[in-house]
């Protein structure tokens, strides 16, 4: 499945009632550490079919980054049943993403 852009107008259908575990990746074109972890999620949207895979730059969407009260990029939610399960912030390898759904 390919990464979805994640938008206010999206959001509620694609993530919170989302019947798949969701990994959103928030995100902004300038930011350098968001460019590595980029191709990283892409792949991971590729690989993994058990959840949806989101990115939402928070540019363009500041009312779902301040919803998520993201203050640092990038930062990585995985979100079960419309409920934050686990946050992180900053870039992970492959590894730790999958690590962070598996857990």
């Amino acid at each position: 499945m390919s990464t979805l852009t994640i938008t206010k107008d999206n959001f509620y259908l694609e993530v919170i009632h989302s019947d798949k575990p969701v990994l959103l990746d928030f995100w902004a074109p300038w930011c350098g550490p968001c460019k590595t972890v980029s191709p990283i999620i892409d792949e991971i949207a590729d690989e993994v079919f058990i959840l949806k895979v989101g990115k939402i730059n928070v540019d363009e969407q500041p009312e779902l980054a301040a919803e998520f009260k993201v203050m640092t990029i990038p930062t990585l939610a995985v979100m079960k049943g419309g409920v934050v399960v686990k946050k992180s912030v900053g870039a992970k390898s492959k590894a730790g993403i999958l690590d962070m759904l598996a857990e």
